[in-house]
């Protein structure tokens, strides 16, 4: 990948992404006992192919490869040189086409199922791993300014964007008997409650991905970690038509 980091290319901080990984190792127990930690990247331009995405840490004299995953996930390797060189994490792929994510998963679990405490980790990962790639407008939207750290996964009503695995038709919380489905607001990027969202999408890194996005309940202690959120996919053979 040498010549491929380039000064407008969507570089992250390999020192951040580690304090996230940090963070993952001291929440787990009490969130998600069971669950690993991968990071994902996402398309977020049309025309954008993430087939051949390629990763590596990068910095002065130090060059390493990561290995990225047909699902465009992957693991970070621990290096003492590069973390004491404040390297990056780079790809080969200009700034504002892709975008990242933590992707927290306990093993197991059907393929439309998630789990709550998993996502709440995910959030307080992506935050301490500062992964949001949104203009510096959108994030005064959904991301208080003065609160970019993992607590703002605490704060109600937050607005910190899933992304599914496939456009949704609806998103349920059931914990034991119990059983929610998100409101029309919290899913689409919140579309049904912002008529001007067409406009802003160049400056969300939603922008290819709006069918997909979800808002979740995560300050909420009455719905426990153990939590499943389901989907209801758009290409399930009961889905409306």
């Amino acid at each position: 990948m040498s010549g491929n980091s380039q000064r407008d290319s969507v570089e992250k901080s390999y020192r951040k992404m580690l304090r996230g990984m940090d963070l993952f190792e001291r929440q787990r127990p009490t969130m998600a006992p069971t669950a690993t930690l991968r990071f994902r990247v996402l398309q977020r331009k049309p025309g954008v192919n993430l087939q051949d995405l390629e990763l590596a840490i990068l910095a002065r004299d130090i060059e390493i490869p990561i290995d990225v995953a047909p699902d465009r996930t992957f693991t970070l390797p621990r290096d003492r040189r590069a973390e004491a060189a404040d390297a990056v994490v780079s790809p080969n792929r200009r700034r504002l086409t892709m975008t990242w994510r933590a992707d927290v998963r306990t093993p197991g679990l059907p393929s439309n199922t998630r789990r709550l405490g998993d996502l709440r980790l995910e959030c307080q990962v992506g935050m301490e791993a500062a992964l949001v790639s949104n203009s510096p407008s959108w994030i005064v939207r959904l991301y208080d300014k003065l609160d970019t750290t993992p607590a703002y996964c605490n704060r109600k009503n937050n607005e910190y964007l899933f992304f599914a695995d496939k456009p949704l038709f609806g998103v349920t919380l059931v914990a034991g008997n119990r059983r929610e489905q998100l409101p029309a607001g919290r899913l689409w990027a919140g579309a049904f409650d912002d008529p001007g969202l067409r406009q802003d999408l160049p400056f969300c890194d939603c922008e290819m991905l709006v069918d997909r996005t979800y808002f979740l309940p995560l300050a909420d202690t009455s719905w426990p970690h153990d939590t499943l959120v389901v989907f209801d996919f758009m290409d399930a053979p009961d889905a409306p038509r």
